[in-house]
């Protein structure tokens, strides 16, 4: 099959990450900090030195400050209900995905909370000022998708992220679709809270995900339970990463991704997030001129977006196209709403939703001219 769902999870991994994670699993298997033997040492040894190479992909200056998380949607769940009190006001966009949008809408509901949602500029793009001027003395979080996972637009987390620091505010940064794939420097960008996920751009196993919290942030527990190394104190411990982490960690999936996160630094974000736009730019070219398509958001051009490309064929909806390429041509895409409706709402595209085609590393020129011919002949049948 031509895997071309990278969005939701990256697919296959490298080679070296499967190697890992069995060997870890078979020789190690121990959890880590509950106890003195020599397995245990080694799980937290492999646990220590994933969170360095995080840190250090992201720029951050403490590896004990990345939290390790099942995903993105819980390191942002972990954020913002860890940060948020009753009376506080919460900048974001229409653009977010569930995992930010949901979250905040319940404490929105409950009355403990006020929103502001921004609407972007064309192509999804937010305007740094907008965000600025709607910052008020309530205004506790600003929270920013860095890259869309419908339109692939790429937000300008630098100049906002400026602002919200100037103003003495915290950012969060849901870097789901950007970690890997984009450099991100949380220092740089004033990035308080960076929530990403393991199992997509860093190319790591389903199940891991993480949350770097800048040193400016105390964050409440957002679970609580046995940590290992204290377990005399009646509550949670304050140090990081214990705080925020109890309970066995997903020891063989963290191995697997430190293991990821290694490729891609050997490989540079860069030059994959090139190898992507070159095959989402291919995608556009070929099917741009042919007026059975509409293409979404901004053309490929190697900085302003990923390669993700969402588009919709006249006549057929987004859910049959993608069961047509999947059943009859092999192709996996990902057809609907993408756990974005807020995005959908802006682009028109609501309730049918698109067609979404995420290329990933391992994906090449023949897998995009393979799709093209295939949505090309399921088009032609409508004539």
């Amino acid at each position: 099959m031509i895997y071309l769902d990278n969005a939701a999870t990256s697919h296959p991994k490298p080679e070296a990450v499967y190697a890992r994670m069995d060997r870890f699993a078979r020789h190690v298997g121990a959890n880590p900090g509950r106890g003195g033997h020599r397995l245990a040492i080694e799980a937290e040894a492999t646990l220590a030195a994933t969170r360095r190479a995080l840190a250090d992909l992201f720029g951050g200056r403490d590896p004990n400050r990345v939290v390790f998380t099942l995903n993105t949607t819980d390191a942002l769940n972990m954020a913002m209900k860890g940060l948020l009190v009753p009376g506080d006001h919460v900048v974001t966009t229409v653009l977010e995905h569930n995992s930010v949008s949901r979250p905040l809408a319940r404490l929105e509901q409950e009355g403990a909370i006020t929103v502001t949602r921004l609407q972007p500029r064309d192509g999804g793009v937010i305007d740094p000022g907008e965000v600025a001027s709607s910052i008020d003395e309530r205004t506790r979080l600003v929270a920013v998708a860095h890259a869309g996972n419908v339109l692939g637009t790429v937000q300008p987390i630098e100049e906002i992220g400026a602002m919200v620091r100037e103003r003495e505010r915290f950012f969060l940064v849901d870097a789901a679709q950007s970690g890997g794939v984009i450099p991100i420097d949380v220092g740089r960008q004033c990035i308080d809270l960076l929530a990403f996920s393991g199992h997509k751009g860093l190319l790591g196993p389903a199940g891991t995900g993480g949350l770097y919290v800048g040193d400016r942030v105390t964050l409440r527990a957002w679970r609580e339970g046995g940590t290992g190394g204290d377990s005399a104190r009646a509550v949670q411990p304050e140090e990081f990463p214990h705080c925020l982490e109890a309970g066995t960690p997903n020891t063989a999936g963290i191995a697997a991704l430190g293991e990821a996160v290694r490729y891609v630094t050997e490989r540079g974000v860069s030059a994959l997030a090139l190898h992507e736009e070159r095959l989402a730019r291919r995608l556009w070219e070929q099917l741009e001129p042919d007026d059975r398509f509409i293409l979404h958001g901004r053309r490929p051009d190697g900085s302003s977006r990923t390669g993700v490309i969402s588009l919709d064929m006249k006549g057929r909806p987004a859910s049959e196209v993608e069961a047509i390429l999947d059943t009859s041509f092999d192709i996996a895409v990902r057809g609907g709403l993408h756990c974005a409706p807020g995005t959908h709402r802006f682009e028109g595209t609501f309730p049918e939703g698109t067609v979404r085609v995420s290329p990933g590393p391992f994906n090449t020129e023949a897998d995009i001219d393979a799709l093209v011919s295939a949505l090309r002949e399921i088009a032609g049948d409508l004539s």
